[in-house]
């Protein structure tokens, strides 16, 4: 039996603990620099941010699209857990979906040269956009749903088609600084209340 730690971990459990954290740390890092830098920032500069060698990045990722990979699916489960957690804690399935179509905002105006890199011919890019799908078209399905049922929107809105609808609101936002899609997208959204609100019928 392996010699436990002081804190009572096995020394290769602690290893593991440890790389995970090293990981986690490389993902957290790299999403930062690309925000500012794109998905084609100089590794040495994710290494920095994250406090770690070259060499921890090049372990648990070997290649830039494995890195840029893991990046992009971390932060899709982030915006997919977000949308239960929202609808638990605001005030209403409205605010809810207002939340998180903020998220869902800071995803995509935040991913620079993500798009060229989606359309390379590498295989890890080419499931992305399935995986991207898969995952949360039915969290906004959901908050979609519960604002419907408590009738602070109309009923008729597809997932795909406001999530579409946002990602090209969303397009052009770095070429031209006086562009805010997120003004576009509030009066989107005031568009799906109706001009009054709409109303719930009544059940006879």
């Amino acid at each position: 039996m392996a010699p436990e730690s002081p804190a009572g971990e096995s020394p290769s459990r602690g290893k593991r603990a440890d790389a995970q954290r090293n990981r986690q740390t490389v993902l957290t890092a790299a999403a930062e620099v690309f925000v500012t830098s794109g998905v084609d920032a100089p590794i040495r500069r994710i290494a920095a941010q994250a406090g770690v060698g070259m060499a921890t990045i090049y372990r648990h990722f070997p290649t830039r699209a494995d890195l840029v990979t893991a990046v992009y699916r971390h932060q899709i489960e982030a915006c997919a857990e977000a949308g239960p957690d929202l609808l638990a804690r605001a005030e209403s399935p409205l605010d809810a979906l207002r939340q998180w179509i903020d998220l869902f905002v800071d995803f995509l105006v935040t991913k620079h040269g993500l798009a060229d890199a989606l359309q390379s011919d590498d295989d890890r890019f080419a499931t992305l956009h399935a995986y991207f799908l898969d995952r949360l078209l039915p969290v906004c399905a959901q908050l979609l749903d519960a604002a419907v049922e408590a009738g602070e929107i109309r009923p008729g809105t597809q997932p795909y088609e406001l999530m579409r609808g946002i990602g090209n609101l969303c397009i052009g936002r770095d070429d031209d600084p006086r562009y805010d899609p997120r003004r576009l997208i509030a009066l989107l959204l005031q568009g799906l209340q109706g001009l009054q609100g709409y109303q719930r019928p009544q059940a006879s």
